[in-house]
């Protein structure tokens, strides 16, 4: 039985009786429309987000805001049927999102975040909040500096690539074909591009060493993210 509860499947009688308690607030944010290279889905964030949310709310008395599933993600709109928003824009939505629910006596939140680039609006939330709310959120690159020193095997990468194609083995492997999966993205510098002389050069969209992916590396990748998100919530709600 969840401890925990999905604030888009209750009504607001409910929804009072819950925030009387002041619980954290989990705010899920994952890409429902962002390239995964030709192996992953589109939406391949959101079901991170999703996935990290329900485990949590299996163990932690938290409230659940519904999925954020567009933010800013400008190293991928080279390719078709990536979104991405101004970071003004992506700011806003987690800053308002907050807010509004700060105004019936919240004031803890904690964004499931599974991007990189998001890291900068996210930072520019907690500046802009009132002092009295506590605002953290997932950073990836910590939670995957606690998994062992020899798990991932690959040389570069960060997206679509070894560890969040072994994580997406793990959570949800009925989306991924690892008959497409491949290396790509070890040429050139910045964001991921089409066109040879312009970033990083990907034709399929992956930074890394997708074809190393495991579900078993996947499972303790999983772990990690798990176990950082509720040591950071429990922290908030201490």
């Amino acid at each position: 039985m969840n401890r925990g509860v999905k604030l888009e499947l209750i009504n607001w009688i409910e929804a009072e009786q819950r925030f009387a308690d002041n619980p954290v607030i989990v705010i899920p944010l994952g890409a429902a429309a962002k390239e995964h290279g030709p192996h992953l889905p589109l939406n391949n964030d959101a079901l991170i987000a999703g996935w990290l949310a329900d485990e949590i709310m299996q163990r932690l008395p938290v409230v659940v805001a519904p999925l954020i599933n567009a933010s800013f993600y400008p190293a991928f709109v080279d390719y078709p049927g990536s979104i991405s928003l101004r970071p003004e824009t992506a700011r806003d939505l987690i800053l308002d999102t907050c807010n509004s629910l700060a105004g019936f006596g919240l004031s803890r939140f904690y964004v499931l975040n599974t991007g990189l680039s998001t890291l900068r609006p996210l930072a520019e939330v907690r500046q802009s909040l009132d002092a009295a709310i506590r605002f953290s959120y997932l950073d990836l690159d910590a939670a995957l500096q606690t998994l062992p020193a020899n798990l991932l095997q690959q040389q570069y990468g960060s997206h679509a690539d070894e560890h969040e194609t072994s994580l997406m083995l793990h959570i949800a492997p009925q989306v991924v074909d690892m008959s497409r999966a491949v290396d790509d993205g070890a040429e050139g510098e910045g964001r991921l591009t089409r066109t040879r002389g312009r970033g990083t050069w990907s034709a399929s969209g992956v930074f890394g060493q997708a074809t190393l992916a495991s579900a078993a590396k996947g499972s303790l990748i999983a772990e990690a993210l798990l176990r950082q998100s509720i040591a950071d919530i429990e922290d908030l709600a201490g």
